[in-house]
């Protein structure tokens, strides 16, 4: 039994027996009277025993930030996604709705329907495995709010600041070959994913999220249907035991906890594909000005980004010392070029090493050594240009009312003394 199984089934159970007891046990549990206890609904477990501590049970790393329980929400430090590839416990949780708790692979199936599929078509997980080619990438996985907490006027949401972004690795079997085995006609227009998370308000016949992508990310060779993540099964946080993984786009095109794949002959309408969620003004506005839904468009590509991860911002090195910064940069659906850093706020700029991607859509890391002419404050600033030629601004870019897309330089502060 793997340790996600385990997990999955330790919370299960817990929450089933607080279902099963008395008022007045739980009472007992808590140490107080439930007052208006008579009024809670059937089967409800009291907040009290809902909050557990993230970082034992989803193994993650000391240094994440809780940004919301309901649902879980944590966000990543620069400092602790130094790792070429990022691992598990240092990975930022993203989710809309609630985990599920009864989780199986042994009889997790996934079945393939739509209006452009030539028949509706179920796979278990070892058909999958069995029956097509797997393949191994490293896959940038970006929040499209990352940086959202920059802009101003605030725009609503988790205030992510920069650590919403991943880049693991990634085994399953191309969706293009699973598609092409159910068969898809030339109606095809979206793809769009659904799964076994349940929604806040514990409706079963609302989704918390349903997204996907067009059918021309969908058939391209490094979009996924992953079981495994960095050589393992993958967390149950991030999906276990089937994910959706297409690189490049927002982190929420990868529908975690796959179960259903529809082959729409329309742009998918699932939850949160509707305006505003996951789109932006299609011409630019003033910051705070109101856009309406039919003016705005769904984010594909993510821009071009670059985060240092050595040092931690505030490091304090000697005078005459120099110091190697490094980190990651990535472009959405294109390469970055050209990697640089200043720390003269941005008035002149130090050509970084780096290194090409190890694949189409996986991040590629950048170093270099710098030297500080005295002592005092200063800052590093980090701009990465891509393919097209296209450099990150060094303000916040276009507002828009989710605060997505923020692709500013990423800056850390530098004491010399």
């Amino acid at each position: 039994m793997t340790e996600d199984k385990i997990q999955s089934l330790a919370i299960t159970g817990r929450r089933r027996f607080l279902r099963n007891i008395s008022l007045s046990t739980l009472s007992a549990i808590i140490g107080a009277d439930i007052v208006f206890g008579s009024s809670m609904p059937k089967d409800y477990v009291p907040v009290v025993f809902q909050d557990d501590d993230p970082y034992k049970l989803f193994k993650k790393h000391k240094d994440l930030i809780i940004l919301n329980n309901k649902p879980w929400n944590l966000e990543s430090q620069p400092h602790i996604l130094d790792d070429k590839v990022t691992p598990a416990d240092k990975m930022f949780v993203r989710n809309n709705g609630l985990i599920p708790e009864k989780v199986d692979k042994a009889t997790w199936k996934l079945t393939v329907d739509g209006e452009a599929v030539k028949a509706i078509k179920s796979y278990s997980l070892e058909d999958l495995k069995s029956k097509f080619d797997h393949y191994t990438y490293q896959l940038t996985l970006e929040c499209g709010g990352n940086g959202r907490s920059e802009f101003y006027p605030p725009a609503s949401g988790n205030q992510w600041k920069t650590g919403a972004v991943s880049c693991a690795s990634w085994t399953g079997v191309r969706l293009r070959d699973v598609l092409e085995d159910v068969g898809i006609t030339d109606k095809a227009v979206y793809v769009g994913y659904h799964a076994a998370d349940t929604h806040l308000s514990g409706n079963p016949d609302k989704e918390p999220i349903s997204r996907g992508v067009p059918i021309y990310k969908a058939l391209q060779d490094e979009t996924l249907l992953a079981f495994s993540m960095n050589g393992e099964d993958i967390p149950l946080a991030h999906g276990f035991p089937l994910r959706l993984v297409a690189g490049g786009f927002p982190a929420s095109a990868s529908g975690k906890w796959l179960n259903r794949i529809s082959v729409r002959n329309i742009v998918h309408d699932g939850a949160k594909m509707e305006a505003p969620s996951y789109r932006v003004p299609c011409k630019p506005v003033a910051p705070g000005e109101e856009v309406a839904n039919e003016d705005m468009c769904i984010i594909e590509s993510m821009p071009v980004k670059s985060l240092i991860t050595y040092p931690k911002t505030g490091a304090m090195i000697a005078k005459g010392k120099s110091l190697e910064v490094r980190g990651h940069a990535w472009a959405g659906e294109l390469e970055v070029s050209d990697m640089k850093v200043s720390i003269d706020f941005g008035q002149t700029w130090q050509k970084c090493q780096l290194e090409k991607p190890v694949n189409r859509l996986a991040w590629q890391h950048f170093k270099t050594q710098l030297s500080f002419p005295q002592q005092g404050y200063y800052e590093v600033w980090a701009k990465a240009t891509d393919a097209n030629g296209v450099s990150q601004p060094m303000v916040v870019p276009g507002w828009n009312p989710k605060g997505y897309l923020n692709n500013a330089c990423h800056r850390i502060a530098i004491k010399v003394g």
